[in-house]
Protein backbone atom coordinates (compact mmCIF):
# COMPACT_ATOMS: atom_id res chain seq x y z
CA UNK A 1 0.00 0.00 0.00
CA UNK A 2 1.35 3.42 -0.96
CA UNK A 3 1.21 6.25 1.55
CA UNK A 4 0.96 9.87 0.43
CA UNK A 5 3.77 11.97 1.84
CA UNK A 6 2.17 15.26 0.76
CA UNK A 7 2.40 17.84 3.52
CA UNK A 8 -0.77 18.32 5.51
CA UNK A 9 -2.32 21.68 4.65
CA UNK A 10 -5.17 21.79 7.16
CA UNK A 11 -8.73 20.61 7.68
CA UNK A 12 -11.62 22.20 5.79
CA UNK A 13 -15.38 21.88 6.30
CA UNK A 14 -17.33 22.18 3.04
CA UNK A 15 -21.07 22.91 3.19
CA UNK A 16 -22.49 22.45 -0.31
CA UNK A 17 -25.67 20.67 -1.44
CA UNK A 18 -24.57 20.31 -5.08
CA UNK A 19 -23.05 16.82 -4.91
CA UNK A 20 -21.15 17.08 -8.19
CA UNK A 21 -19.57 20.41 -7.32
CA UNK A 22 -18.80 19.25 -3.79
CA UNK A 23 -17.08 16.13 -5.15
CA UNK A 24 -14.96 18.26 -7.48
CA UNK A 25 -13.97 20.72 -4.74
CA UNK A 26 -13.21 17.95 -2.24
CA UNK A 27 -11.16 15.96 -4.74
CA UNK A 28 -8.97 18.90 -5.75
CA UNK A 29 -8.46 20.24 -2.23
CA UNK A 30 -7.41 16.79 -1.05
CA UNK A 31 -4.96 16.59 -3.94
CA UNK A 32 -3.40 19.76 -2.51
CA UNK A 33 -2.99 18.06 0.86
CA UNK A 34 -6.09 19.34 2.65
CA UNK A 35 -8.44 17.14 4.64
CA UNK A 36 -12.07 17.88 3.67
CA UNK A 37 -15.32 17.07 5.49
CA UNK A 38 -18.37 17.54 3.26
CA UNK A 39 -21.89 18.39 4.45
CA UNK A 40 -25.01 18.80 2.33
CA UNK A 41 -27.00 20.42 5.12
CA UNK A 42 -26.29 22.89 7.88
CA UNK A 43 -27.74 20.69 10.64
CA UNK A 44 -25.18 17.92 10.10
CA UNK A 45 -22.42 20.55 10.01
CA UNK A 46 -23.58 22.03 13.35
CA UNK A 47 -23.35 18.59 14.99
CA UNK A 48 -19.82 18.17 13.61
CA UNK A 49 -18.25 21.58 14.23
CA UNK A 50 -18.94 21.68 17.98
CA UNK A 51 -16.79 18.57 18.45
CA UNK A 52 -14.23 18.70 15.62
CA UNK A 53 -11.74 21.52 15.02
CA UNK A 54 -11.26 22.79 11.46
CA UNK A 55 -8.97 25.38 9.90
CA UNK A 56 -11.47 26.90 7.45
CA UNK A 57 -15.13 26.65 6.42
CA UNK A 58 -16.41 26.89 2.84
CA UNK A 59 -20.11 27.78 2.88
CA UNK A 60 -22.68 27.73 0.10
CA UNK A 61 -25.39 30.33 0.78
CA UNK A 62 -28.36 28.50 -0.76
CA UNK A 63 -28.90 25.30 1.26
CA UNK A 64 -31.96 23.07 1.84
CA UNK A 65 -32.30 23.85 5.56
CA UNK A 66 -30.45 27.01 6.69
CA UNK A 67 -28.83 29.60 4.44
CA UNK A 68 -25.11 30.27 4.62
CA UNK A 69 -25.59 33.59 6.39
CA UNK A 70 -27.22 31.83 9.34
CA UNK A 71 -24.35 29.36 9.48
CA UNK A 72 -21.84 32.21 9.52
CA UNK A 73 -23.80 33.98 12.27
CA UNK A 74 -23.79 30.78 14.31
CA UNK A 75 -20.00 30.51 14.05
CA UNK A 76 -19.28 34.18 14.72
CA UNK A 77 -21.55 34.27 17.79
CA UNK A 78 -19.66 31.48 19.55
CA UNK A 79 -16.45 32.30 21.40
CA UNK A 80 -14.93 28.91 20.59
CA UNK A 81 -15.74 29.08 16.85
CA UNK A 82 -15.66 32.73 15.82
CA UNK A 83 -11.98 32.76 14.83
CA UNK A 84 -12.43 30.09 12.13
CA UNK A 85 -11.95 31.73 8.70
CA UNK A 86 -14.97 31.61 6.36
CA UNK A 87 -15.30 31.70 2.58
CA UNK A 88 -18.68 31.90 0.87
CA UNK A 89 -19.07 29.97 -2.40
CA UNK A 90 -22.36 30.87 -4.05
CA UNK A 91 -24.34 31.77 -7.14
CA UNK A 92 -25.61 34.87 -5.34
CA UNK A 93 -23.21 37.47 -6.73
CA UNK A 94 -25.15 40.66 -6.06
CA UNK A 95 -23.22 43.40 -4.26
CA UNK A 96 -25.78 43.47 -1.43
CA UNK A 97 -25.21 39.78 -0.70
CA UNK A 98 -21.44 40.22 -0.76
CA UNK A 99 -21.61 43.15 1.64
CA UNK A 100 -23.86 41.15 3.96
CA UNK A 101 -21.39 38.29 3.93
CA UNK A 102 -18.45 40.54 4.74
CA UNK A 103 -20.45 42.31 7.46
CA UNK A 104 -21.01 38.95 9.17
CA UNK A 105 -17.29 38.29 9.10
CA UNK A 106 -16.57 36.31 5.92
CA UNK A 107 -12.96 36.40 4.75
CA UNK A 108 -13.70 35.93 1.07
CA UNK A 109 -16.61 35.53 -1.35
CA UNK A 110 -16.38 33.41 -4.51
CA UNK A 111 -19.19 33.61 -7.07
CA UNK A 112 -20.19 30.58 -9.13
CA UNK A 113 -19.09 29.55 -11.67
CA UNK A 114 -15.45 29.68 -10.62
CA UNK A 115 -12.29 27.79 -11.50
CA UNK A 116 -10.96 25.23 -9.05
CA UNK A 117 -7.51 26.83 -9.32
CA UNK A 118 -8.99 30.15 -8.18
CA UNK A 119 -10.75 28.48 -5.24
CA UNK A 120 -7.56 26.74 -4.12
CA UNK A 121 -5.58 29.98 -4.42
CA UNK A 122 -8.12 31.86 -2.31
CA UNK A 123 -8.24 29.13 0.33
CA UNK A 124 -4.46 29.20 0.64
CA UNK A 125 -4.42 33.02 0.77
CA UNK A 126 -6.96 33.17 3.61
CA UNK A 127 -5.15 30.49 5.61
CA UNK A 128 -1.84 32.29 5.07
CA UNK A 129 -3.32 35.53 6.46
CA UNK A 130 -4.65 33.72 9.51
CA UNK A 131 -1.34 32.01 10.09
CA UNK A 132 0.43 35.38 10.13
CA UNK A 133 -2.12 36.78 12.56
CA UNK A 134 -1.70 33.83 14.92
CA UNK A 135 2.10 33.91 14.97
CA UNK A 136 3.39 35.24 18.27
CA UNK A 137 -0.10 35.18 19.72
CA UNK A 138 -0.56 34.99 23.46
CA UNK A 139 -3.17 32.44 24.50
CA UNK A 140 -4.80 33.54 27.72
CA UNK A 141 -7.50 32.16 29.96
CA UNK A 142 -7.89 33.79 33.33
CA UNK A 143 -4.58 33.49 35.14
CA UNK A 144 -3.05 31.16 32.53
CA UNK A 145 -0.93 32.78 29.81
CA UNK A 146 0.78 30.79 27.07
CA UNK A 147 3.34 32.54 24.86
CA UNK A 148 3.54 30.57 21.61
CA UNK A 149 6.76 32.02 20.22
CA UNK A 150 8.68 31.96 23.48
CA UNK A 151 7.18 28.58 24.46
CA UNK A 152 6.60 29.79 27.98
CA UNK A 153 3.61 29.39 30.30
CA UNK A 154 2.76 31.63 33.25
CA UNK A 155 0.19 30.72 35.89
CA UNK A 156 -0.84 33.39 38.39
CA UNK A 157 2.16 35.41 37.23
CA UNK A 158 4.67 32.63 37.92
CA UNK A 159 6.42 30.76 35.10
CA UNK A 160 5.74 27.02 35.07
CA UNK A 161 7.94 24.68 33.03
CA UNK A 162 6.27 22.34 30.53
CA UNK A 163 8.18 19.85 28.43
CA UNK A 164 8.06 20.49 24.65
CA UNK A 165 5.37 17.84 24.16
CA UNK A 166 3.33 19.08 27.14
CA UNK A 167 3.57 22.63 25.82
CA UNK A 168 2.34 21.60 22.36
CA UNK A 169 -0.61 19.68 23.82
CA UNK A 170 -1.58 22.54 26.13
CA UNK A 171 -1.29 24.98 23.21
CA UNK A 172 -3.51 22.75 21.04
CA UNK A 173 -6.12 22.50 23.80
CA UNK A 174 -6.17 26.27 24.38
CA UNK A 175 -6.33 27.03 20.64
CA UNK A 176 -9.44 24.83 20.47
CA UNK A 177 -11.07 26.28 23.58
CA UNK A 178 -14.48 24.80 24.29
CA UNK A 179 -14.21 22.08 21.66
CA UNK A 180 -13.54 18.43 22.37
CA UNK A 181 -10.50 17.09 20.54
CA UNK A 182 -9.64 13.43 20.22
CA UNK A 183 -6.39 11.75 21.18
CA UNK A 184 -5.89 10.91 17.50
CA UNK A 185 -6.27 14.60 16.64
CA UNK A 186 -3.54 15.48 19.14
CA UNK A 187 -1.26 12.76 17.76
CA UNK A 188 -1.87 13.84 14.14
CA UNK A 189 -1.12 17.49 14.92
CA UNK A 190 2.00 16.80 16.96
CA UNK A 191 3.55 13.96 15.03
CA UNK A 192 1.76 13.68 11.67
CA UNK A 193 2.94 10.66 9.69
CA UNK A 194 5.64 9.91 12.23
CA UNK A 195 3.26 8.42 14.75
CA UNK A 196 5.49 6.88 17.38
CA UNK A 197 3.19 7.49 20.32
CA UNK A 198 -0.05 5.98 21.64
CA UNK A 199 -3.35 7.22 23.02
CA UNK A 200 -2.22 5.98 26.42
CA UNK A 201 0.87 8.19 26.18
CA UNK A 202 -1.40 11.19 25.51
CA UNK A 203 -3.33 10.39 28.70
CA UNK A 204 -0.07 10.40 30.65
CA UNK A 205 0.93 13.76 29.18
CA UNK A 206 -2.51 15.16 30.07
CA UNK A 207 -2.07 14.00 33.67
CA UNK A 208 1.28 15.81 33.92
CA UNK A 209 -0.20 18.96 32.40
CA UNK A 210 -3.07 18.90 34.87
CA UNK A 211 -0.63 18.51 37.74
CA UNK A 212 1.30 21.56 36.58
CA UNK A 213 -1.86 23.63 36.17
CA UNK A 214 -2.48 23.15 39.89
CA UNK A 215 -5.75 24.77 40.99
CA UNK A 216 -6.70 25.15 37.31
CA UNK A 217 -6.31 21.43 36.55
CA UNK A 218 -10.06 21.06 36.01
CA UNK A 219 -9.88 23.38 32.99
CA UNK A 220 -8.86 20.24 31.08
CA UNK A 221 -12.01 18.16 30.95
CA UNK A 222 -12.27 14.53 29.89
CA UNK A 223 -14.93 13.99 27.24
CA UNK A 224 -16.01 10.38 27.38
CA UNK A 225 -15.74 8.62 24.04
CA UNK A 226 -13.98 11.58 22.42
CA UNK A 227 -10.91 12.89 24.23
CA UNK A 228 -10.33 16.19 26.02
CA UNK A 229 -11.35 19.82 25.91
CA UNK A 230 -10.04 22.97 27.56
CA UNK A 231 -12.80 25.00 29.17
CA UNK A 232 -13.29 27.13 32.23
Amino acid sequence: MLLSLKKKMGKIALIEDDKDLAFLIKLNLEREGFSVEHFERATSFFNFITKNPVDLVLIDIMLPDFDGFRIANFLKNRVDLRDIPLIFITAKGEEEDKLRGFDIGADDYITKPFSIKELIARVKAVLKRYKKLSEGKVLELGSIKLYKDEKRVFIDGEEVYFTPVEFKILCLLMENYGRAISRDFIIDNLWGLEKDTTERAIDVHIKHIRDKLGVYRNYIKTVRGVGYKFEK
